[in-house]
């Protein structure tokens, strides 16, 4: 993984070109334009004012386009992954200006360490690189075009309210009914529905969030095993230890000897 802020500052025109054997992954922190456009190969033209919040993906040897008259200051994200190291070998489909929580809380974050530039963040860029790699896997599943949701799935705004809540209450148990009246549907119609639009089961969706969290936390902190998985909901350190293989393929001990060992 490669990634990069740039950033433009008020009236500056702005233009971007991107065609490589490699992913983009562009992630827009700030970003209103008083004019522009942009296209991705396979999708309509988009000129979009307001692109705060906003995530588009663009796949290898597919041709990238923006150019914008920046308002105010505009600040985007942009993260490039080897097709190799993606753990699905199906190519997702390109999304242009989609809402993901999650995407963009793990971009934000990754901002945050480029900028900070420390000598020793290097294993804690690699899990989160792991991390968004999983989380491109899902991108088909999710389809979460703020202009064209799922037929039967989440709309956008229901996709958002809800992941923002397991995020806020990762560790914390969440009940079907509670997410379903937060994106005010049946349970029965919820649960089609959130598995229509992130390609799991909510259930399954939450431990997979509690895992992911897991693995930030084994590079990141210093805390033991047993003290991580209570962080991130487990009260048994033997179902975090099973859960976590049965997700990742390692044991968080080994997961966490690997990451020590990866080179800085």
């Amino acid at each position: 993984m490669i990634a990069e802020i740039v950033e433009t500052r008020d009236d500056i025109r702005a233009e971007y070109h991107f065609n490589a054997p490699v992913h983009l992954l562009a992630v827009w922190e700030q970003g209103v334009r008083r004019a522009g456009e942009t296209f991705v190969d396979g999708l309509p033209r988009s000129g979009l004012k307001d692109r705060t919040g906003r995530t588009s993906f663009v796949p290898a040897n597919h041709a990238y386009h923006d150019w914008h008259e920046a308002q105010g200051v505009t600040r985007i994200i942009f993260v490039y992954f080897d097709p190799a190291q993606v753990p699905n070998p199906d190519v997702p489909m390109p999304r242009l200006f989609f809402e993901d929580a999650v995407l963009l809380a793990l971009a934000l974050n990754l901002g945050k360490v480029v900028e900070r530039a420390a000598a020793g963040d290097a294993s804690y860029l690699e899990a989160l690189a792991v991390v968004l790699a999983r989380e491109l896997c899902r991108l088909d599943q999710a389809a979460s075009q703020a202009d064209t949701p799922v037929r039967g799935g989440l709309a956008a705004w229901q996709q958002r309210v809800v992941a923002a809540h397991i995020e806020e209450h990762l560790a914390e148990p969440i009940s079907l009914s509670d997410l379903a009246q937060l994106a005010r549907l049946s349970t029965y119609h919820f649960a089609r529905a959130f598995k229509r639009s992130f390609g799991v089961p909510p259930h399954r969706y939450h431990v997979t969030r509690r895992i992911e969290r897991a693995m930030v936390l084994l590079v990141e902190s210093a805390m033991s095993v047993t003290e991580i998985g209570l962080t991130v909901g487990f009260s048994e350190t033997s179902a975090f230890t099973a859960t976590f293989r049965k997700l990742t393929g390692f044991t968080p001990t080994a997961y966490s000897r690997s990451q020590a060992a990866a080179p800085c």
